[in-house]
């Protein structure tokens, strides 16, 4: 059974997801075989609010190079949460803005 640790790895801090934040939508690093459901539970579990719907996203790798070296990024999967009106918003994206 997996942790609600496991599943949401880190939040995403970006410009266009801070813009996200007045709609309730609220970007996360997941893990990649993490399902819709298991996505919306652990939000839910994790923070104490309520999920009205989660779109994914899998970020492929890309390449870099640092000097001679090459080599690529890692694959990951983001998820986008939306929250219900009636929820409380997420207390950690609070102190971003």
């Amino acid at each position: 059974m997996k942790m609600v640790q496991d599943i949401i790895i880190s939040p995403v801090i970006t410009e266009a997801s801070m813009d996200r934040l007045a709609d309730k939508k609220y970007t996360f690093k997941v893990r990649r075989d993490a399902t819709k459901p298991e996505i919306a539970a652990a939000v839910e579990e994790m923070f104490k609010v309520s999920v009205a719907s989660v779109n994914t996203i899998s970020m492929k790798k890309k390449p870099k190079r640092y000097g001679v070296h090459y080599g690529y990024t890692g694959a990951w999967k983001k998820a986008i949460v939306t929250l219900k009106a009636d929820s409380k918003t997420i207390e950690f994206f609070e102190g971003l803005n």
